[in-house]
């Protein structure tokens, strides 16, 4: 029996990817650690684990003790900062990772790194600007127009984001988290006001191993946000789009031509529709990371779409099914998802599958 430790096993997105290997075909023994000592209780691990935050110096150790005592084989790292970290000192980790390079995962959790690289290749990106000072705000509002969209230029879940009409709004927004004592930088970005998108793929040694895409719809309680995106949809549908493929595929491979692991791609479109990349998850995998796997065992009944359990075997060095690289799951199936309620698969309108708690 394989033996897997997931960080962040109590948060939503370590939630949906232990999920997922739950109804894979064969049985895992999962191990969870979570440093938030209330969503410790969350996690739906067979063993679990309260350890200190990633950022802390033992951190390593820790898992390293844990990985001992219950002879874990693989660490998959969910949240970003835990990416970061176990990418940085996997050498010291006594298990195996599954994970892109160093550099693909630094490049990629620097929102302005990254745009400056897909620019620089070719793939269609916001124009972007870092913000320095009161003038950079000025050039961005004469480059791009109003609004502009500013963001953290590190972190998850929509960090830092906001759209902004005018400069004061602008120069209010970073001042505000500045006084909060944020070590952030910040960029702004060309507002792109079309479908927003999510492209989950797996890679092994540069080649796509599979892939789906989706169109978010409705984020869970949207009103909490200026943006209007708080980090996680409620409301979102597989989509089969060949631009949406090629362009996400291509940003992929120009971060590491030999890329490997997950790397889940945002785009959104432009005022043309062309689907612009707004950043790469590398290393983990997107919050419902739950909606391709359930879809794929209730519709095609089989596993072809449980990116988790087929990354999973693909660090365990094991062959997978001949599958394809795009489009796994048919078109226009929603999930529909919200604090306390089970989540629903929809297709034609009607509800198909059954509850899960």
């Amino acid at each position: 029996m394989k033996r897997i430790l997931v960080t962040g096993a109590g948060g939503p997105a370590g939630i949906n990817f232990v999920m997922s290997l739950r109804i894979a075909p064969e049985k895992m023994f999962v191990v969870g650690t979570e440093a938030n000592e209330h969503f410790f209780y969350l996690a739906p691990a067979d063993k679990k684990y309260l350890v200190l935050k990633a950022t802390e110096a033992s951190y390593i150790d820790e898992l390293n003790e844990i990985i001992r005592k219950e002879n874990v084989e693989l660490v998959h790292a969910q949240p970003d900062i835990e990416v970061a970290i176990i990418s940085e000192k996997r050498e010291k980790l006594e298990a195996n990772v599954f994970l892109p390079s160093k550099k693909a995962v630094r490049i990629c959790q620097d929102k302005f790194e990254s745009a400056k690289l897909w620019q620089k290749k070719g793939v269609p990106v916001a124009r972007f600007l870092e913000l320095r000072g009161e003038s950079d705000v000025n050039e961005s509002f004469e480059e791009f127009g109003s609004p502009i969209w500013i963001r953290a230029r590190h972190g998850a879940g929509g960090r830092g984001s906001t759209p902004a009409y005018n400069k004061e709004t602008a120069l209010s927004w970073i001042r505000y988290w500045k006084s909060r004592n944020v070590d952030w930088g910040f960029i702004a970005q060309e507002h792109l006001p079309g479908r927003n998108i999510g492209f989950h793929s797996l890679w092994k040694d540069g080649e796509l191993v599979t892939s789906m895409a989706r169109e978010r719809l409705q984020y869970i309680y949207p009103r909490l946000a200026p943006s209007g995106v708080t980090g996680t949809p409620s409301v979102q549908r597989t989509i089969h789009d060949g631009t949406v493929n090629e362009i996400a595929t291509k940003a992929v491979l120009s971060i590491d031509p030999n890329f490997n692991g997950i790397a889940c791609v945002d785009l959104k479109e432009n005022k043309d529709g062309v689907p612009c990349v707004t950043e790469i998850n590398a290393g983990r995998m997107f919050t419902t990371s739950f909606f391709f796997p359930y879809a794929s065992k209730i519709l095609r009944k089989n596993h072809h779409a449980n990116i988790p359990y087929l990354y999973v075997k693909l660090a365990f060095k094991e062959n997978i099914p001949n599958i394809p690289k795009y489009n796994t799951l048919p078109e226009n199936i929603y999930w529909i998802r919200h604090i306390d309620a089970p989540a629903k698969l929809l297709k034609d309108g009607k509800v198909i599958g059954e509850m899960y708690h």
